[in-house]
């Protein structure tokens, strides 16, 4: 199972769907970011990543989802 399918999972389950999902991925493509926009992720970041910038989406995403 990939991040995609992980991502697909919690979308379709009725307890976690709002669940916010950040993605971190070695695939930088528009391709792989179209894909997991497409199943519901919150937030894609590819590696390598900026520390601040993962940070920032998680405060964003629990302000969001408290």
């Amino acid at each position: 199972m990939d991040g995609f399918e992980v991502a697909s999972q919690i979308r379709q389950d009725e307890q976690l769907k709002e669940l916010p999902i950040i993605m971190i991925t070695s695939r930088s493509g528009q391709k792989h970011r179209d894909r997991a926009m497409a199943v519901g992720v919150n937030e894609y970041l590819s590696k390598p990543y900026q520390e601040t910038v993962l940070l920032e989406s998680i405060a964003y995403w629990s302000q969001v989802h408290v």
